[in-house]
C-alpha cells in the first residue's frame, strides 16, 4: 500500500494505492494519527487505486474517524470502486461515512 497526501482548501487529500490489510493497516492509522497530531481535521480519502481492504483496513479507518470525532474533524471517502466499494456496502461503511464520486465533489461539500 501507498499513501500520498496533499491539502488542499485547508483539507488532506489522503491518495491510497494497493492494498489496506492486516499488514498495511497499521502504516495508515500511523500516518493519519501524525497528521491528526498536528492538528489536521479534515480528510478526503482518496481510493481509486485502492484494490482491496480487509476487515483490518476498516478497523484502521473506524480508529481514525473516532479520532477525528473528538477533535471535531471528519472524514469523506472520494471514487471508491470494485471491490473495496463492495466491502464498504456489505459493511455499512457506505451508510456510516460521506461517499463522493470525486475528490472535487468531496471538497465542494461545506463541512
Amino acid at each position: 500500500m501507498e499513501i500520498a497526501c496533499r491539502t488542499e482548501n485547508d483539507t488532506t487529500i489522503v491518495k491510497i494505492t494497493g492494498r489496506m490489510d492486516a499488514i498495511t493497516a497499521p502504516s495508515f492509522e500511523k500516518a493519519l494519527n501524525e497528521r491528526i497530531a498536528e492538528g489536521e481535521t479534515q480528510f478526503v480519502m482518496e481510493m481509486s487505486g485502492l484494490e482491496y481492504i480487509s476487515s483490518a483496513g476498516l478497523r484502521g479507518i473506524l480508529a481514525t474517524a473516532k479520532a477525528l470525532k473528538g477533535k471535531g474533524g471528519w472524514i469523506r471517502f472520494a471514487a471508491v470502486g470494485g471491490a473495496v466499494k463492495e466491502v464498504f456496502d456489505i459493511s455499512g461503511f457506505g451508510s456510516i461515512f460521506r461517499m463522493y464520486d470525486s475528490v472535487s465533489g468531496a471538497l465542494a461539500e461545506p463541512a
